[in-house]
């Protein structure tokens, strides 16, 4: 058996710092194999390089797993000065000189395009996708001393089994991220049927659901609960609320067992009902984040989206008739964005009540997506570019500073509409200041 040394190397906490969920994943099925097992956050740890080198030399691991979760803000306005492969390149420096074990590289932001990262970094595997399963059958190479390759993929794909293991809680993870953000992750499913031409999903968990079981999920949240003394809790699914109706079977189950538990979770609109928004409601959701992704239906179809904008308006009223707070993400300049659909875009988010609106400018482009194809046939890359640094896609007929100025003065003076970003930033900060915890953004709603 192996000791395995996990590093979460995240230290972003845009709009709030997130639990390292994949890597208490991986650890949990490690540490049922029988393996010695610790877990190292590097954003916990105040982004001490000291803590780690000392805390690698006392551990004296047999491997290194490194977990990437992003690799930029994918915010035009922030993207370039928040590059995190800096950041975790520093720390590859750290574990080098610590320990001379073999370094494996992990993570959503490591699938996307692990060539590249695993060049950069120079570490000396990687693996893409679902670690549960591989890194397992990574380490059983390492030990017997044969020839892992430098990039592990499951080319049969992904598999129920995966979505069997609950995390493995380390306590002192979960009362700091308690304390920073009042909210730990936890999923349901894995997956994304949905074929939107930015997304990396479908290349991070699978193209389809694979749903864990309902009671293996309340198990989890008890266990939190009772262990960990945790109150609220979000589930971090691609999409909660998917097209077999899993997560009304979810909320169903929080209820017959009577969890009493806070959550909230990533929402798509349409196939709601202000009924389904009801029983979500007395199972313990407390705030919904929507994808809503373009504000016009012309864009919504260049993104190749699943819904209308009068989905949108539908799901909407059902959060607005059951007082439930939403935030809706927006991304502009899009495929088909022209300067008349951004100015119909922003009449269609006026008609939207009681909500808060977070717009971005532009689209990251990510390899293997439809619209890194598009890209390049528009123009604004060469097939051969790399992406590691951001590279964002803007509609040939937008111009990007006539657009981040015409969504400033759409905005000005709207308390629940955002842009930049960035600007929620500081209403985080100071609500912080005063004791409140987690994303906030419901805190700007009132149904009174």
């Amino acid at each position: 058996m192996s000791r395995i040394f996990f590093i979460s190397s995240n230290t972003m906490t845009v709009p709030y710092p997130v639990y390292p969920l994949g890597m208490a994943m991986v650890a949990s099925a490690l540490d049922l194999a029988g393996h010695k097992v610790m877990q190292f956050d590097f954003l916990a740890e105040e982004s001490s390089c000291y803590r780690l080198d000392t805390a690698l030399r006392t551990f004296i691991p047999d491997i290194v797993g490194i977990s990437l979760r992003n690799i930029d803000t994918v915010d035009s306005f922030t993207a370039d000065t928040a590059w995190a492969l800096a950041s975790v390149k520093g720390l590859m420096e750290v574990v080098r000189k610590a320990t001379g074990a073999p370094v494996v590289l992990g993570g959503a932001a490591f699938s996307i395009m692990p060539e590249d990262i695993l060049a950069y970094l120079g570490a000396d595997h990687g693996i893409v996708g679902d670690g549960v399963v591989l890194f397992n059958w990574l380490i059983e190479k390492i030990e017997r001393g044969e020839q892992a390759p430098a990039i592990v993929r499951n080319d049969s794909g992904f598999h129920e089994e995966e979505m069997s293991f609950a995390p493995l809680w380390d306590k002192e993870l979960v009362r700091y991220y308690t304390k920073k953000s009042g909210v730990v992750g936890l999923q349901t499913k894995r997956g994304c049927p949905n074929k939107c031409v930015y997304c990396t999903y479908p290349v991070i968990e699978g193209s389809h659901f694979r749903c864990r079981e309902a009671g293996s999920v309340i198990e989890d949240i008890l266990q939190l609960k009772t262990d960990h003394g945790i109150s609220t809790i979000s589930f971090t699914d691609s999409v909660f609320n998917d097209t077999h109706d899993f997560y009304l079977e979810i909320a169903e189950a929080l209820l017959s067992r009577d969890v009493r538990i806070k959550w909230s979770a990533y929402f798509q609109p349409g196939r709601i009902t202000r009924d389904n928004v009801g029983l979500l409601k007395r199972a313990g959701l407390y705030a919904l984040e929507v994808g809503t992704d373009a504000s016009s239906d012309t864009t919504l179809e260049g993104l190749d989206k699943p819904f209308c904008f009068d989905d949108v308006v539908h799901f909407n009223e059902a959060c607005v008739n059951e007082e439930m707070p939403c935030v809706h993400y927006i991304m502009f300049g899009g495929p088909g964005e022209t300067q008349e659909t951004i100015e119909e875009g922003l009449r269609n988010i006026a008609s939207l009540d009681k909500c808060v609106v977070i717009a971005f400018s532009g689209i990251r482009v990510f390899p293997g997506t439809q619209l890194h194809a598009i890209s390049v046939k528009d123009g604004i890359m060469a097939s051969q570019d790399t992406l590691l640094k951001p590279v964002f896609y803007y509609s040939p007929e937008v111009d990007a500073a006539h657009l981040n100025e015409t969504l400033r003065s759409g905005f000005r003076r709207k308390k629940n509409r955002i842009f930049p970003p960035e600007a929620f930033q500081a209403k985080v900060q100071l609500l912080y200041r005063f004791g409140d915890k987690g994303p906030l953004w419901h805190k700007m709603i009132s149904f009174g």
